[in-house]
């Protein structure tokens, strides 16, 4: 479950070769980033953000107007 309360699910195999080409054990053994925004596979070398999981994407402008106002 996401901050905002709500569960999301994907096809985990079809956004990544790595993951698709890793063995059941491969893809089990991951943990989710200290900062809740990510996933990384130990073992295949693999990271994954959750805006992309979730096909979020940000515009360079909208990044550069939130940070100006910080």
């Amino acid at each position: 479950m996401m901050v905002d309360g709500k569960s999301y699910s994907f096809q985990i195999l079809s956004v990544s070769k790595r993951l698709a080409k890793a063995t059941q054990v491969e893809r089990e053994n991951f943990r989710v980033s200290p900062s809740g925004y990510g996933i990384h596979w130990t073992l295949i070398d693999e990271d994954l953000s959750l805006d992309g999981l979730l096909g979020i994407t940000h515009s360079p402008q909208r990044l550069k107007e939130k940070a100006s106002t910080e």
